[in-house]
């Protein structure tokens, strides 16, 4: 969001203690939409040796036999200095001015080493140290990469006859706050709290107040907080409804295939913009994984500015429409053979429900009907509208106008 900046002051000065999750176990658990979801078959990854340098930092591991680094699910343990740049910024400056340095240019928490970032993956390192074998687990069947390809996991290792949960265990001890930007835990969401306000209690780690480390976790957690709850909701109003996709999970472009000329609703991280041209449509791409995003059609440049979609960049959006397919041939010479775009044209603003996570000011999923406009209609509600006629096909991309290749099935998010 773009005045994320005054979020983070607004709640840092306003804030004294971690804000009331809303969202219960029971309701968590009741969103694993498979029932093959409670099956160790659907969440259980197997057990794997470590790699040799298993530890990346405090919440990125890698094991033997797997193509891709672990991402450590419900933790964002701070950077370690990787660069001589930084390390030497933060001995000139000094741990504050550091950090007023690498928050200069953005109006998000920034995201930087730190000395406490060292400390994290120290306490990894000494967590797995020797020969150890890991159980890695899923959150859900349907989740399994991250936008970057890094598999999405629970790791647990034996103590005795005990699978001890060291993505818990990383929070109890202070390495990391419970992360809930993605989303909560579906599974362990009761243990997360549980280990967070012991570590507070404590003063560990992040929540000692003379050790270097962020200084503004509070506004961090309620700025995820309000995306979670944005996903627990749509979660809630997606059971056992198959109109209603989260593009994230494996399964979700063959579920759009499925529903070409139908109308659904997808969940989604906001991604890059393409601006229209002329004849051009304005192209918002739904984030997923890299090369494999899902693009909103905006052929109308007021629909697309009054569905404040772009001050989303970056944030999750719920978006109703109905599923097209696209058919066009490559530009470049050496490909001949035609493509096919899933997509979803956006002709009325009330499509589009953006996650707003400024305080004050709701959202439109947020607004009470009195808030509305008289005899608004419900955002929710099915829109009627014609099939969408198809955007001119994607300029080559070059240095100047970069673009997308068209969705396809394929990995997850």
């Amino acid at each position: 969001m773009r005045r994320l900046a005054t979020l983070a002051l607004t709640l840092a000065l306003a804030s004294c203690g971690r804000n009331t999750v809303h969202y219960s176990r029971e309701d968590l658990s009741n969103t694993l939409d498979d029932p093959a979801a409670q099956s160790d078959a659907g969440l259980v990854l197997g057990e794997f040796a470590l790699a040799p340098g298993a530890v990346v930092d405090g919440d990125t591991i890698k094991v033997g036999g797997l193509d891709a680094s672990l991402r450590l699910l419900a933790l964002d343990t701070e950077e370690t200095f990787k660069s001589e740049k930084d390390k030497r910024l933060y001995e000139a400056l000094g741990f504050d001015g550091y950090l007023a340095k690498k928050a200069e240019g953005s109006d998000r928490p920034a995201k930087c080493a730190t000395p406490l970032g060292e400390d994290a993956k120290k306490f990894a390192q000494k967590f797995f140290v020797g020969d150890v074998t890991v159980r890695l687990e899923r959150d859900h069947p349907k989740d399994m990469r991250g936008r970057f390809g890094r598999l999405l996991a629970y790791v647990f290792v034996k103590r005795g006859e005990t699978w001890v949960n060291y993505n818990v265990e990383a929070v109890r001890a202070g390495m990391s706050p419970y992360f809930t930007k993605y989303g909560y835990s579906r599974r362990f969401h009761d243990e997360f709290i549980e280990a967070q306000e012991e570590a507070r209690a404590a003063k560990r780690g992040i929540w000692d107040p003379s050790l270097e480390h962020y200084r503004d976790y509070e506004a961090r957690m309620q700025w995820w907080d309000a995306r979670a709850e944005f996903i627990a909701r749509f979660e809630q109003d997606a059971q056992g409804r198959d109109d209603m996709i989260a593009l994230g999970h494996w399964d979700a472009m063959e579920r759009i295939a499925d529903m070409e000329g139908e109308e659904i609703e997808i969940l989604a991280g906001v991604g890059k913009i393409y601006p229209g041209d002329g004849p051009r449509p304005t192209r918002v791409m739904l984030s997923r994984r890299m090369f494999s995003d899902f693009p909103l059609i905006f052929f109308d440049q007021d629909v697309f500015l009054s569905s404040r979609i772009e001050e989303a960049q970056g944030e999750f959006a719920r978006v109703r429409g109905t599923v097209s397919a696209y058919t066009y041939k490559s530009r470049r010479k050496r490909d001949t053979e035609e493509n096919v775009q899933l997509q979803i044209e956006v002709k009325s603003a009330l499509q589009v429900v953006i996650s707003d996570t400024q305080p004050g000011a709701p959202s439109r999923n947020d607004l009470t009907p009195a808030a509305q406009p008289e005899d608004a209609p419900d955002p929710y509600d099915t829109i009627e509208s014609e099939a969408p006629p198809p955007p001119p096909p994607a300029p080559e991309p070059d240095a100047a106008t970069p673009a997308p290749p068209p969705a396809t099935p394929g990995d997850p998010t």
